[in-house]
């Protein structure tokens, strides 16, 4: 069952418009969230509470296998992205399958670009292409308290923690 709230990029393009004309803030999120963990929660809502609506970028399964591994996701991109619909702090969803969201930032432009407290302002990969448009990046979610890789690799070990 595909999620109301998710969407493909071509669908978001007149929403994101519609939503900006209304005077509203847009900010994008992205990440894998594979195995969701408390992280993943505080770096949502941290991030909807930078403006009025949270659109989520969802890397694609191609995409989460070139950048975790053979093994990843362990769940499919649809259910992530229904697991992520469930949130109230999430009022929309993309799947994508570039190695970055740069692409969605130049057709979207959303206000905000949140990121996780794995990056840092400097280290943000579509930075340059935020400042271009005239956004602002916001390192959301506070200190990171969990990686998935890690709590994976326990599950497999059989280690508590």
């Amino acid at each position: 069952m595909k999620p109301a709230k998710l969407k493909t990029l071509a669908e978001l393009v007149p929403i994101v418009a519609r939503l900006k004309r209304r005077g509203l803030r847009v900010v994008l999120a992205n990440g894998c969230f594979d195995l969701l963990h408390a992280g993943h929660v505080r770096y949502l809502e941290d991030a909807r509470g930078r403006g009025d609506v949270l659109v989520v970028a969802v890397n694609s399964d191609a995409s989460v296998r070139r950048l975790k591994g053979r093994a990843r996701p362990v769940l499919p991109a649809r259910e992530r992205a229904e697991i992520l619909a469930a949130f109230a702090a999430v009022d929309y969803l993309t799947i994508f399958s570039e190695p970055n969201v740069e692409r969605i930032l130049r057709v979207l432009r959303p206000h905000v670009h949140a990121k996780g407290s794995d990056y840092t302002k400097a280290t943000v990969p579509e930075r340059e292409t935020v400042k271009a448009y005239g956004g602002a990046i916001a390192i959301a979610g506070g200190p990171k308290i969990r990686n998935t890789t890690d709590i994976i690799g326990r599950i497999a070990s059989g280690r508590r923690g």
